[in-house]
């Protein structure tokens, strides 16, 4: 059986898909005057349904 290393580099970055994500800010402002700031991750060909949604 082969050591490794934990500092030797592999293939595993090969082997992973990339998934393309976009972050939402939504200010809002409350009824006392002041911002609330909603964020959120979404996938970046969903941008468009979740800034219409809200």
């Amino acid at each position: 059986m082969a050591k490794v290393s934990k500092n030797q580099r592999t293939d595993r970055v090969k082997n992973r898909q990339q998934v393309k994500m976009a972050k939402i800010v939504v200010a809002e402002k409350k009824p006392n005057g002041q911002y609330r700031f909603r964020e959120r991750i979404v996938p970046l060909e969903a941008v468009n349904q979740a800034v219409q949604a809200g």
